[in-house]
C-alpha cells in the first residue's frame, strides 16, 4: 500500500511511482492531483497564435520576454526559429 503523503496529495501512489522515475514533489504532485481528479493530464495546452501570424515586433517582444540573445537584429524567420528552438 503506498504511503499517506497527506491531504496535498490525492493519489499516493502515482505520486510515489513519479517519484521514483525522478520527478520532483511538485510534479509529481501536480500531475497526481490533475489525474485523481479526472482530468486528461496528457493533453496539451491551448492553441496560440502562429508565430507566422505574428508581426516581427510582437515576436521580438516575446524574445526578449525569454531572454533570446541578439533579438533585434534578427529577421522575422530568425525570430520564429530561435523562439521554436528556445
Amino acid at each position: 500500500m503506498a504511503k499517506d503523503h497527506g491531504p496535498s496529495v490525492k493519489d499516493d501512489k502515482l505520486y510515489e511511482t513519479l517519484r521514483e522515475q525522478g520527478e520532483s514533489k511538485q510534479k509529481a504532485a501536480r500531475i497526481a492531483n490533475a489525474k485523481a481528479g479526472g482530468t486528461d493530464v496528457s493533453k496539451k495546452g491551448g492553441e496560440g497564435e502562429s508565430y507566422e501570424d505574428r508581426t516581427k515586433d510582437e515576436l521580438e517582444e516575446r524574445a526578449r520576454e525569454i531572454g533570446i540573445e541578439g533579438r533585434s537584429k534578427m529577421s522575422k524567420d530568425e525570430l520564429i526559429d530561435a523562439l521554436r528552438n528556445h
